[in-house]
């Protein structure tokens, strides 16, 4: 399992165009990827459910993913934002 926290500096935070990107970029890989906010867990390759979080400009997100190329995710990830 590889981790990573990061703070969401995008102008708007995790705003649709993002967060459509975050998730096809997400999607890209076989790891299991999820993002971590306030307490809450949500399947990063799911549109639905980051909205869900509430990801605004200065948030800090924490993004785990799990699998053959996990690494590679979470660094992918959190370069976006």
């Amino acid at each position: 399992m590889c981790t990573c926290t990061v703070t969401v500096k995008a102008p708007g935070g995790l705003h649709a165009r993002l967060a459509h990107e975050f998730v096809s970029r997400a999607c890209e890989h076989r790891s299991t990827i999820y993002v971590e906010h306030n307490g809450q867990r949500a399947n990063a390759k799911s549109l639905l459910n980051l909205f869900a979080l509430g990801i605004f400009e200065n948030s800090e997100i924490s993004i785990i993913a799990h699998g053959d190329d996990e690494e590679q995710a979470v660094a992918s990830l959190s370069r976006m934002v």
